[in-house]
Formats: structure tokens, sequence, C-alpha cells
């Protein structure tokens, strides 16, 4: 006899779930509640339901995420590696790589960075199915029927985290492709609002014709860049025009020989000078004088010879230092050529090139970025940066600086950008590079895991050679430290709350910004920086002796008073003319995983 065809009631049948668990009122018999048996709570419970389910956008079956055994009921904090911190100039600014799964960091830094972040770039794996994306240890293939929900429940988690940590005036920049494009327009319209949506930007990183794999049937040449805001307080700058004053046109090129050597660059047949086949002079200002401008920064790709520098010009340059480039066609002005300058030195980070009066006075107007960007040279060429072979998915600095442009960078002198998606160390290097070509003292935050020691031995070494100038590398302004992240037992006793304030000095540095040890005594501890102090006081009893030594401390410091009971101490200090500043920890640190972990700790 055939077997019998099992068919379910309908309340077993479980309907897919869109990040919200809907359940059934059942009476006692395991049957639907009609409604003159719901109480009040029954009513309430299902309003509350009713007002989550989506009417438009994404559905999904949430995907359990597990972490390393080791982790779970337990609490990340910060352990410094100190053997990897780079200290080259107290006044340079302190920036940030923390080893560990991103979510822990980003749950880290929700204490330590929350509404501090001024940009966050990410690069995310794309969910292609060709080992670029780990679920639980597991490469997703393309074949999965769940892939995209292990995507959309790992990325929507760290978007979230990351979204707390943006000043109100911050922007989010997110790299992707058509694979998950689609669903991560529609994820990141539900987190930040469809309001703060500003531009997809479409980025050629492919020449059209230069196919690698023919198997397939369309050539993928773009890749898509997703710009949110946190609030309507974030306004894009626009481009400025240049200003055409005449008082800048004070340089003469003199031509020394009559037949320079040509070589083809691009489509142009370039004039090459070497060092005493031309001379540069100053003269008066003229009409008939020329600018000097330095290719940094936006100029790289910002006009037509930034552009044709960085794509023709930059490796020629690299073994042919202070020659004088001469090329046709290019330009506004009413010469019809561009003279370009190598760097003199290995010391003089960018080229030069000298411009003419243009023909159409323009002055100071403005205009609104493009969202297209064509970057496939610098992609082609990006093996050059930072003195590390990685050849997967590797960002050129260009791009991303151009992000830093478009996310008003240049005037935030001090901002603080992040990315917990920190790869090979890219944005590191562009922020330091900004820098340099830009002034002031931005800081980076730099989040990666150890997967085939990517931290280790790429983004940590390629950090490494940037600041010191090794393998090459001009050398840029700046100071490393390096976290690892580590775990506290969450069970809440007064034990573990003891544990995590002995374990949390790392974090509290890092939210002050304060590591320069100034005491470090058996029951508190202080810091600093050029601009304040921290204290951490770890026993009560010791408040009398800390005291004393803050009286030594001119300025303001933030002291941290370990407390069980989350006391207020500012009655204790009301003698320092109200310097001390005071916060009870754990519970502040304990406020924050509450919220993000969802236990009772």
């Amino acid at each position: 006899m055939a077997d019998k065809i099992y068919k379910p009631k309908k309340e077993e049948i479980k309907t897919q779930k869109t990040g919200t668990n809907f359940s059934v009122n059942k009476n006692g018999n395991g049957k639907k509640k009609s409604y003159d048996e719901y109480s009040k709570e029954d009513f309430v419970a299902e309003i509350e339901q009713l007002k989550k389910r989506k009417k438009y956008g994404l559905v999904w079956e949430e995907q359990e995420e597990k972490f390393d055994k080791d982790t779970i009921g337990k609490l990340p904090v910060l352990k410094e590696v100190k053997n990897r911190e780079i200290k080259t100039d107290k006044n340079s600014p302190v920036n940030l790589l923390i080893e560990g799964d991103n979510y822990h960091s980003l749950s880290v830094l929700n204490y330590t960075h929350e509404k501090a972040v001024d940009v966050i770039y990410i690069d995310p794996p794309y969910n292609t199915g060709n080992k670029d994306f780990k679920y639980n240890d597991i490469y997703i293939e393309k074949d999965d029927a769940y892939r995209h929900s292990k995507w959309l429940s790992f990325i929507s988690k760290r978007i979230k985290l990351s979204k707390n940590l943006l000043k109100d005036s911050g922007v989010i920049f997110i790299s992707i492709n058509e694979n998950e494009f689609a669903q991560l327009k529609l994820l990141c319209d539900d987190i930040f609002d469809e309001s703060n949506y500003l531009t997809t930007f479409t980025i050629k990183v492919r020449h059209e014709d230069r196919i690698l794999k023919g198997d397939k049937d369309f050539h993928e040449v773009v890749e898509y860049l997703l710009l949110y805001r946190k609030s309507a307080t974030f306004k894009p700058l626009k481009r400025k025009r240049e200003n055409t004053s005449g008082d800048e046109y004070i340089y003469e090129v003199k031509e020394l020989i009559k037949s320079p050597k040509k070589i083809l660059m691009g489509s142009k047949i370039v004039e090459i000078f070497k060092p005493g086949q031309y001379e540069i002079a100053k003269i008066k200002p003229t009409e008939k004088g020329l600018k000097k401008i330095n290719i940094r920064g936006s100029i790289k790709e910002g006009n037509s010879s930034g552009r044709f520098y960085m794509r023709h010009i930059n490796s020629f340059a690299r073994d042919n230092k202070d020659y004088l480039l001469k090329v046709p066609e290019i330009g506004d002005d009413w010469l019809g050529f561009r003279y370009f300058l190598t760097p003199r030195s290995e010391k003089q980070a960018n080229g030069h090139y000298f411009q003419g009066v243009p023909l159409t006075r323009i002055g100071n107007s403005e205009k609104p970025y493009p969202n297209f960007f064509d970057f496939v040279d610098e992609f082609n060429n990006v093996g050059y940066e930072g003195g590390i072979d990685f050849r997967n998915g590797k960002k050129p600095i260009v791009f991303i600086e151009k992000l830093l442009e478009i996310a008003n960078c240049n005037v935030k002198k001090e901002a603080v950008i992040l990315d917990f998606f920190a790869g090979s160390g890219s944005t590191g290097h562009a922020l330091l590079d900004f820098n340099e070509n830009f002034g002031g003292s931005r800081r980076f935050i730099l989040c990666t895991n150890n997967e085939s020691n990517i931290a280790t031995e790429i983004c940590y070494p390629r950090i490494k050679n940037i600041i010191l100038g090794r393998k090459s590398q001009q050398k840029l302004d700046g100071n490393l430290k390096y976290f690892k992240t580590s775990f506290v037992d969450a069970t809440p006793t007064d034990e573990n709350k003891k544990k995590l304030t002995d374990q949390s000095t790392e974090m509290l540095c890092v939210r002050e910004n304060t590591f320069d040890e100034v005491l470090n005594k058996k029951d508190f501890k202080i810091f600093k920086n050029d601009r304040k102090h921290t204290g951490i006081v770890f026993d009560q009893s010791a408040i009398a002796d800390f005291k004393k030594e803050a009286r030594k401390i001119k300025g303001p410091i933030h002291t941290y008073i370990f407390s069980l009971e989350d006391e207020d101490f500012a009655p204790e200090f009301e003698d320092m003319d109200g310097r001390i500043i005071v916060s009870p920890i754990p519970e502040a640190i304990l406020r924050v995983y509450r919220r993000i972990f969802s236990i009772k700790i």
C-alpha cells in the first residue's frame, strides 16, 4: 500500500520571517482564538504585529550568525598589541587598527565612538558565489537557496551598529556590485530612511575590451557606490571652479633644445625634456604667464590634466625625476598644450603642471559632482600601492580620496573616518595621503578580521610601510595603535563587573583619545594627549590618592570610577575647581551592551 501523503494543518505552516517573528494567538485547545476570546494584552500584541509588517521593502529569512564558541555569553573589550604600535611624532594623530570580527569591534565602538564618526566607507563581500563571502565559516555558493538571506542578515547587523557611530552630519559610502545592489539599496533605505539616500555612483573599474574570461554573456565593467547621510544636517559641497586671478600667473617655461625626444602616451605624442634641457623662471604677473599647479588630492581626477598625469605620467615619473613633458591638445587656455613637471626627488610626493590663463574667465562658479567616475587605470595599477601584494578587491587610494572630498573632508580638518571591512588598508592609506595633500589631523579607524592573516600580513604591514616610508612608499605622517578584541564573561555578577572594569583601560583610552601614560598605580591610572587627561580609578578607596596626583595636573581630567551601583561621585570632587568630570563604570558600558546583545547583564 502506498504511503499516505501528510498534509500539514494551516496553523502548522511556518510563514517566512521578515526580520520579525509572527505568532498566532491560540486558545488552550491549540486553535486560533476568536476576537471574543482576546484579552487586552492579546489585542495590543496583535496591533503591534500588524504595525511591524512591511507593506513595501525586503523580505528575507533571518539567519542565525554563529560566532566563535569562546565568545558566546561574553562581552567584547579591546587589548592592545604593544609591539605593533607605530609612533613617529607625539603631535601627530593616533589612528586605530582593530583585529577581530567586525561585529564585536563595532560593539566596542558603540561605546567609545557613539556619534563621533564623520565618514564611513566599506567594501563588504559582494556575495558573488566565488568564495568571496563566508557565513559561519562556510563559503556561500551560488546555488545556496539562502545566500541572499545570509548576506542580508550579516550586513544588516553591522550597518545598524555603524549608524550609531555617525555624527548627525556624517555619511556612509558602500561599494557593491550588481549581485546585491538592489537588496542593499532597499536595506539602507530602511536603516537610514529613504529621505537620506543621496545618490548611487557608477564607478568604471574595468576596460570594456579587456576581458579575462569569455564564458560570461556580459562583461562587468562597473561597480556601484551607495551614499547615505545620517540626517539632513549633512550638506554636500559642490565643486568650485578655479579662480583665474592673474596674480598667480608668474612662471615662464623655456625650451633649451629644438628636437626633444618624443614618446607616445595614450593617444598623444609627448615631447620629453630632461633636466638641463629646459628652464623655468619666475616673472611678473602677466596674461602670458603660467600658473604652477600641484597635482594632489581632488586634482588627480578633477580635470583632464590631473587625469592625464595620473594615468600616463605618474608611472613614468618613478624613474625620471625632474623631467618636463609637453603634452599637446589638452587644457582650455591659449597655449593649446600643457607642460607637466615630474617630482624632483623621492621626497617630493606629487608632480605639477603649468596652466595658462583660460580663454574664458569664469571666476568662482560651482558645479555639482557627477555620479559617474572613470577609475579604470587606477584599478588596473592598484598593485603598486602600499608595498604589499593583495589581489582580491584592493581599492586605489585616489578613488577613496574622491569620496573623502565629496564628504566635505577638505574642510573637516579633524574628521574621523571608519572602515570596518578594512581588508588591505586602502582607506587608512588614502586618509594619510589626504592629510598630506590638504593638511589637517584626520584620523582613521580600521576594523578587520585576520582570516588568511589579512590583518597581520597585509593591512598592518601596509600601514607600517606608508607611515615609515618603506618599500618605495612615500612616508606619510601618522601614528598607529593596534588592538585585538578580547572577551569578559557577561554573567551579571559583581565579580564580572569588576573584571569588565579592570579590562576596560584600552577602551577608555580609545574613547578619550588619550594614549600617553602619565601614571600607573595599582588602583588608578592617568593618561593624556596634548589637550586633556583621563583618569581611571579601579578602587573607590584610592580616590583621595588620585586627587593628590590630579592637583599636579593642569586642565580637565575625565575620570572613570568603578562602582557597582552607578554612583554619582561628583560631590567627592567639588574642591577640584570643576576640572574633574566624573563617570561611573562599568554601568555606562553595560547599557550599550544590553542594547546590542539583548541579554541580561
